[in-house]
């Protein structure tokens, strides 16, 4: 097992079926390395030019030279690992596909009002495409911008969150990926790890959709297990240590799904759980590294990247959002993450971890 600042992860094998930065008012612009070398590319095809045998060579690099630069605005909801590596991935997609394009970067710092006042924003300036991080930026970017190509990443369910007709065929001007971690497996790490375990507290943000899908999958999965579940929810991230504290004495073990206001304020949430003797199984691997005890989930990177490659079908290609799919991360991208540290303070072998 690979082992990195005490966090160790590796790949999950076998099957596992359907894997989950500045307030509103600061703009960040980034100009792509392909943009900023379109001046070098045009006297790369004037000498292309004069090489005999090289007509491919001249019409790609031509092209590069003549092409468009895009203007893609992304909307975060707030600022936590799992959602800023997806933003990563997703701008790798769009430098190594060399395109040509202008990003608006966006956080929303949490703020419904700031993710409805940068959708407003957005539609107003015709961007050629928007990518939203997360349910709430989604919702409000898909409720605002109709002829723009909205992509979206970090949603559970497109679909339940009421953000496409079918996850199959999402129809209109929206598709994405979906960040659908594997419940019951986490559920089933959790029995591993804590086989005393009768009673489990369900934690997050009564306000995300996506969690609320997460939370009920959770308690099926904690019911099938043989274990009673709980259901703690906060409103915001300034209820965390309070719910938290709550729970001490009533459950054996806490499971917090992918829930962006939990992720943010995970430290919190370890913090109060660690001086208590409390595992918490988390919903993706930031969430273990700040402070969590272990998780099966999937590489918001890659997630990212793969939504950066439906943009460039989008931009390039011609693709339609209505036609294509939302997409998952196959089961291979799920990774076992444990946090040594918080076993070792809990007093949980983690040895036999596979």
């Amino acid at each position: 097992m690979k082992k990195t600042s005490k966090i160790m992860s590796l790949v999950l094998a076998g099957a596992m079926v359907l894997s989950m930065t500045a307030c509103a008012g600061n703009t960040a612009e980034t100009t792509s390395a392909a943009a900023k070398s379109q001046e070098t590319a045009a006297d790369t095809a004037s000498k292309a030019e004069e090489t005999t045998g090289a007509e491919a060579s001249e019409s790609e690099t031509a092209a590069k030279a003549e092409g468009t630069t895009y203007k893609i605005g992304v909307l975060q909801l707030v600022q936590h690992t799992a959602l800023d590596a997806a933003n990563d991935g997703f701008i790798a997609a769009l430098d190594d596909a060399g395109i040509a394009y202008e990003v608006d970067q966006q956080n929303a710092s949490g703020d419904q009002s700031a993710c409805q006042t940068v959708a407003s924003k957005f539609a107003n300036e015709k961007k050629d495409l928007i990518l939203a991080i997360a349910t709430p930026a989604a919702q409000a970017m898909v409720g605002a911008v109709e002829d723009t190509p909205v992509l979206i990443t970090a949603v559970t369910d497109p679909a339940e969150s009421g953000l496409v007709d079918t996850n199959e065929k999402p129809g209109a001007n929206v598709t994405g990926t979906s960040d659908l971690t594997p419940v019951k497996e986490q559920i089933d790490l959790l029995k591993q790890l804590v086989p005393e375990a009768k009673t489990v507290g369900v934690l997050y943000c009564s306000a995300e959709s996506n969690s609320k899908i997460q939370a009920d999958m959770a308690k099926e999965a904690i019911a099938a297990a043989g274990m009673e579940s709980k259901e703690y929810t906060v409103s915001s991230s300034n209820e965390i240590q309070t719910v938290v504290q709550s729970m001490v004495g009533a459950v054996d073990a806490v499971y917090a799904p992918t829930d962006n206001v939990i992720a943010a304020g995970m430290a919190t949430v370890g913090m109060v759980a660690g001086d208590n003797n409390l595992p918490v199984i988390c919903g993706e691997a930031g969430m273990v590294q700040n402070g969590g005890l272990a998780t099966y989930g999937i590489d918001y990177y890659q997630l990212g990247y793969m939504t950066g490659q439906q943009a460039v079908k989008i931009l390039t290609e011609g693709a339609s959002p209505a036609d294509m799919p939302i997409e998952y991360l196959p089961a291979e991208k799920c990774e076992l993450t444990v946090n040594e540290e918080t076993a070792q303070t809990l007093g949980i072998d983690v040895s036999g971890l596979k």
